[in-house]
């Protein structure tokens, strides 16, 4: 008897928890995984990363809307500048995000506040939030399985970030 209204209890705690972060607007990170032989400067573990309407993967992309992403990391040395290299692997290929992947990454850098801009360049030890939206047009094909690649670049091609989920258009 007693381990059923402890039970009642633990999951009356739960709901309450629930409600609370829902209304305070607390998300939950998404669970994303590292870029297996990317070497970078910040481990996947040091960041957090928030996808729209994605806790984990798969990750649902509705067609005609837009997908946010929220990355909070700490970059380890100074950094000039940050590209954008993103890319959905499909069958093993690789497809570049028309009009995400090889743009510059610096006017989407916040403060920790997530509201005032920094931009580049980075100083080492000083957290930032990298914020991004991209479209999900209607004319793309659904695609049952892929998994999508995210990472930001020094301009030469070391890797500072990186991180990549599975995903599907629908």
């Amino acid at each position: 008897m007693h381990s059923i209204v402890t039970m009642k209890a633990l999951l009356a705690a739960v709901v309450v928890v629930s409600v609370v972060c829902s209304l305070v607007g607390i998300t939950q990170a998404t669970v994303v995984e590292s870029c297996g032989a990317t070497r970078t400067l910040v481990p996947i573990e040091e960041n957090t990363i928030n996808i729209s309407d994605c806790e984990k993967g798969p990750c649902k992309l509705k067609r005609r809307t837009a997908v946010s992403i929220y990355q909070k990391f700490t970059p380890t040395e100074d950094v000039k500048s940050l590209t954008t290299t993103v890319f959905a692997k499909i069958v093993g290929l690789p497809l570049p995000f028309v009009g995400v992947d090889g743009t510059s990454a610096c006017q989407y850098l916040f403060s920790e506040d997530g509201e005032t801009k920094v931009g580049c360049p980075l100083k080492a030890g000083e957290p930032v939030v990298y914020k991004r939206s991209f479209d999900v047009l209607e004319i793309y094909p659904k695609i049952p399985s892929m998994t999508i690649h995210w990472e930001l670049q020094t301009k030469s091609g070391r890797s500072i970030t990186c991180f990549e989920v599975p995903a599907k258009i629908v």
